[in-house]
C-alpha cells in the first residue's frame, strides 16, 4: 500500500521541478524581455515592426501552444528534433514571459516624465548616466507591482510543463489518484500557496524599500 510517506517524497521531487523552471525562465526572460523592450523602442523602423509583431504573436497565443510548437517544430521544419524535453520548456516559458516583462518594462519607461531626463541633461549626465542613476530606480518602482503579478502567474504556470510529459508536482500527484488517493492531487495547492505566499511577502518588502521614490 502506498504510504504518506511515498507521496510526499513523490510531491517534494514534483516541486522541485516546478521551481527549477521558475528559477530559470526569470533568470533567462529577465534581461531578455529588456532586450526586445528596446527592440520595441527602436528608431530603425523594421525592428520596431518586427519586435511588436513578435510580441504580439507570444501574448496573444497560449502558452500551452508555444510548449507544442517548441517541441516539435524544429523536428518537422528542420529535421532536428528537440530531444530534451525540460529544454524545451525553458525555451517557451523564457520567450513568453520576456514578451510580457518587455511591456511591462516599455511601460514603466514610457511613464516617467520628460522632465526628469531633460533634468539628468541640465546635470551634464550622458543618456546612460541618466538612465542608470535617475530613471531606472524610479522604474523598478513602478513596475514591481505587475512583475509581482506576472511572477505569480509564473509559479502557476509551471504546471503547464506537463503537456509535453515533463513531470512535475500535479503530474506526481495524479499518479496516486489512479491508485485510488486523492489527497495528494489536492495537496498541490498547498504547495503553491506555500510559494506564491513566500514570493508575496519578498516583493512586499521589495515594495517598501522603494517608497522612497514618491511618483
Amino acid at each position: 500500500m502506498t504510504t504518506v510517506s511515498e507521496a510526499l517524497a513523490s510531491l517534494n521531487e514534483g516541486i522541485l521541478f516546478n521551481l527549477r523552471l521558475f528559477f530559470i525562465t526569470i533568470i533567462g526572460a529577465l534581461p531578455l524581455g529588456l532586450v526586445i523592450m528596446f527592440g520595441s523602442k527602436a528608431k530603425f523602423t523594421p525592428i520596431r515592426l518586427i519586435t511588436r509583431t513578435f510580441v504580439w504573436i507570444i501574448r496573444g497565443t497560449p502558452l500551452m501552444l508555444q510548449l507544442f510548437v517548441v517541441l516539435y517544430a524544429p523536428g518537422l521544419l528542420f529535421n532536428y528534433p528537440m530531444s530534451n524535453r525540460f529544454t524545451a520548456a525553458v525555451i517557451a516559458f523564457v520567450i513568453n514571459y520576456a514578451a510580457y516583462f518587455s511591456e511591462i518594462y516599455r511601460g514603466g519607461i514610457e511613464s516617467i516624465p520628460k522632465g526628469q531626463y531633460e533634468a539628468g541633461d541640465v546635470l551634464g549626465m550622458t543618456k546612460a548616466q541618466t538612465f542608470t542613476k535617475v530613471i531606472l530606480l524610479q522604474v523598478i518602482k513602478r513596475i514591481t507591482p505587475a512583475m509581482g503579478n506576472e511572477l505569480i502567474t509564473l509559479t502557476k504556470d509551471t504546471s503547464l510543463a506537463r503537456v509535453i510529459g515533463i513531470t512535475e508536482i500535479i503530474m506526481c500527484a495524479e499518479r496516486f489518484t489512479k491508485k485510488g488517493l486523492i489527497w495528494p492531487l489536492f495537496s498541490t495547492g498547498l504547495y503553491f500557496l506555500v510559494m506564491n505566499g513566500i514570493l508575496t511577502i519578498l516583493l512586499g518588502r521589495l515594495e517598501k524599500k522603494m517608497d522612497y521614490f514618491r511618483v
